[in-house]
């Protein structure tokens, strides 16, 4: 948030953290492509440009197009001349990136020294460092704080802890449709941290501009809405993530990563080549890939310095333990953890329990319907849904789901039909998983056939492939929540 976005739950964590990836060779032996086209959505036939990228001309397939994003006004885009960079954007061209449009940004998408599926196995064995520093970062402090952000999500603010995150999805009035999916930390009382998506910035903030303007005129309590420009954020994500940030740590025992947990955050100082020391840097435990991991939020002068840094850390025998990864291994990555990507796997005229998403719904909100008593946005309609039908409830025509897909793997768009050939639902988001070796899908399908283990077919290039609806996340999270896991050196692929 997607910083990070956790639209699959998270499981329980195992004792032991236990690797069982495919080899890359293999992997490619059996007909999958080591490149970025591989995984990414093939609404332009999965093909990326074989041009040079250049500022003015990129081929991109599905969400990597700039104009694929669906129910956000057309002016959250930047033209490819408008195109803004990241703190990061120099060291990606050094380490020899592939560069695409995205979010309004030129992103990496990949590296020189490595495929997409080579980055996705390093990433689950090793460590990887993800520039995200196209997503909004906010801060929202005064008075009246706490209450609007209650107003416009469903979180559960007052009892959220200090220096603990919560994702949650800013809704609109009425409808209760989601706007973005949101993550919202807690730095103190009436005083918080907001990443927000890149793609939805226009649309973001001119909600968020008419909502701050309402809440004035009520003559309600006065907030400082700030939005962090040109600040890095970097995700450091794998099983060697926290090993690779305490060695950059000035003072390992203070931070104590030990006792960070899955969804809190520390202030840390940190210390780059050179000796010189950054203070006062937010690490937060989390991330878009359902490994172990930190999102770190970065002054812009020092943002560059400190990816350095941690892309500096050796391993043993001075092997590599974290490299830089880009776009096509995040996008593969997230779906095996079940994790959404708004503008495909959510939208405007989707809500919370349509998303499968109930669970961000603080239980302490789910009575009261009327804002004006301390309601959030389209309660009226969204705590309706949480009763199904069978029980007397408005419930949902559709769900959020995950499948497994044989044969081609299913792109979005591809609709989903039942045994009789009736139209039931559509994907979303879908790529092969390299961890799996199998198609796996997100989509939405008719309310009754979203249970675990429904056998659907979808149709991918106008042919039926037997599909079967799976939970979700389809590859077990790793995150760390104080039960010791013990991760085991792997030579690079």
């Amino acid at each position: 948030m997607k910083a990070a976005r956790f639209c699959a739950r998270a499981k329980k964590p195992t004792p032991r953290l236990r690797i069982q990836t495919l080899d890359r060779n293999a992997w490619i032996s059996r007909g999958h492509s080591g490149s970025a086209e591989a995984f990414l959505p093939a609404r332009a036939g999965g093909i990326l440009s074989q041009q040079p990228y250049s500022s003015s001309t990129a081929i991109l397939p599905g969400h990597l197009r700039q104009n694929s994003l669906t129910n956000v006004p057309s002016n959250a885009y930047a033209t490819v001349r408008e195109l803004k960079k990241t703190p990061l954007y120099d060291l990606h061209l050094a380490h020899g990136a592939k560069m695409v449009p995205f979010g309004g940004y030129h992103m990496p998408v990949q590296y020189a020294d490595q495929s997409v599926s080579a980055s996705h196995f390093f990433t689950r064995t090793h460590s990887s460092l993800f520039d995200v520093g196209h997503m909004v970062q906010h801060r929202f402090n005064g008075p009246g704080a706490t209450a609007f952000l209650q107003r416009i999500t469903p979180a559960g603010l007052e009892k959220l802890g200090v220096n603990s995150s919560t994702l949650s999805a800013i809704l609109w009035p009425k409808t209760g449709g989601i706007v973005d999916d949101t993550i919202i930390t807690k730095l103190g009382d009436n005083s918080f941290y907001v990443v927000t998506n890149a793609a939805c910035r226009d649309k973001d903030l001119s909600y968020l501009n008419e909502q701050l303007k309402k809440w004035e005129a009520e003559g309600r309590p006065s907030i400082e809405h700030k939005v962090m420009e040109n600040w890095g954020l970097v995700a450091l994500q794998g099983p060697f993530a926290e090993t690779v940030l305490r060695q950059i740590l000035v003072d390992p025992k203070k931070a104590d990563l030990t006792t960070l947990l899955f969804g809190q955050c520390r202030y840390v100082d940190l210390k780059v080549d050179g000796g010189r020391v950054v203070e006062n840097i937010l690490v937060s435990r989390g991330g878009y890939t359902g490994e172990d991991g930190f999102e770190i939020s970065l002054p812009p002068q020092d943002t560059a310095d400190v990816t350095e840094a941690l892309l500096n850390v050796p391993g043993p025998d001075k092997l590599p333990m974290v490299k830089l990864a880009g776009l096509g291994a995040r996008d593969s990555l997230r779906l095996e953890a079940g994790m959404c990507l708004y503008g495909h796997d959510l939208d405007d005229t989707t809500t919370p329990v349509e998303g499968s998403l109930s669970w961000i719904i603080a239980k302490e909100r789910r009575t009261e319907t009327d804002v004006e008593k301390g309601a959030f946005y389209g309660a009226d309609v969204i705590l309706k849904q949480l009763t199904p039908k069978s029980k007397g409830g408005a419930g949902v025509e559709r769900r959020r789901i995950g499948l497994t897909v044989e044969g081609a793997p299913a792109r979005e768009g591809a609709k989903i039909v039942d045994a009789d050939g009736n139209e039931v639902g559509v994907v979303t988001s879908g790529c092969p998983s390299p961890t799996l070796d199998k198609n796996i899908a997100m989509g939405y399908i008719k309310d009754g056939l979203h249970k675990a283990g429904t056998e659907v077919d979808v149709l991918v290039r106008g042919k039926p492939r037997k599909a079967v609806v799976t939970k979700m996340p389809f590859v077990s999270t790793k995150y760390w929540k104080g039960i010791p896991h013990e991760p085991v050196y792997h030579d690079s692929k």
